[in-house]
């Protein structure tokens, strides 16, 4: 029987450690090398693509696999494989979609994770590389590889979400899933317990969705009015 996992046990203590570490390291080798930063960020980038090979490895070993844990099609899966697009790529909406979706959704499940095997079980490895891997994208491309979301970000987001909640139902619809949590909320305690009973809390979802994409667009609207210095 595996380990069970828990919140903030010295596992997760860990993971959130290195992925600060690892988030210092990507910009420090950025500034010093541009070389071997993109080599670094490929190298992420890549595994960030074999996250869903590496989940279905995982959960087929242990017995476990569904239609539920089968298709990458959860919000964090989007995001780790915009995320991989962007390491790789530099391609701006990719970039937008790792930024909002990693910081509206995936720090939540990197926090609270909805997890039940602990280290050294390879579902732990495929959880904490999708999760800790995408938010570390998250800033970095935003930060040091310099692709910030553009002018209308939040309203072209606010259409990127609403195509994958539509998708994700009709998905959930055919296989009997629980793609994007429409169908019912985590096993795991989250911020969605305080959302409202279902359907209310898709609802709230939105708005709390609209809410997050203004707050984190708001630093990149500030620098962009500010009046250049002049010389």
């Amino acid at each position: 029987m595996p380990v069970p996992f828990y919140a903030f046990s010295l596992s997760h203590q860990i993971v959130l450690w290195l992925a600060l570490v690892i988030l210092i390291l990507f910009a420090v080798v950025r500034w010093k090398s541009t070389q071997l930063a993109i080599w670094l960020e490929r190298l992420l980038g890549t595994g960030l693509f074999l996250t869903w090979p590496m989940a279905l490895l995982s959960h087929w070993q242990a017995g476990d696999l569904e239609w539920a844990n089968a298709v990458p099609y959860h919000f964090c899966d989007v995001a780790a494989f915009s995320g991989g697009i962007a390491l790789w790529t530099r391609h701006r909406l990719a970039a937008e979609i790792v930024y909002f979706f990693g910081f509206a959704g995936t720090v939540q499940g990197l926090i609270t994770p909805n997890l039940k095997a602990d280290f050294p079980d390879p579902r732990f490895f495929a959880f904490f590389l999708l999760h800790a891997g995408v938010v570390v994208t998250a800033v970095h491309v935003v930060s040091s590889m310099r692709c910030p979301p553009r002018r209308g970000a939040v309203p072209r987001m606010f259409g990127v979400t609403m195509t994958y909640a539509f998708t994700a139902a009709v998905l959930n619809k055919l296989l009997g899933t629980n793609y994007g949590f429409l169908c019912h909320k985590p096993e795991q305690a989250s911020l969605m317990d305080s959302l409202g009973p279902w359907p209310w809390y898709i609802g709230s979802m939105i708005l709390l969705c609209m809410a997050l994409y203004s707050l984190l667009y708001l630093p990149f609207y500030i620098v962009a009015k500010r009046p250049a210095k002049s010389v």
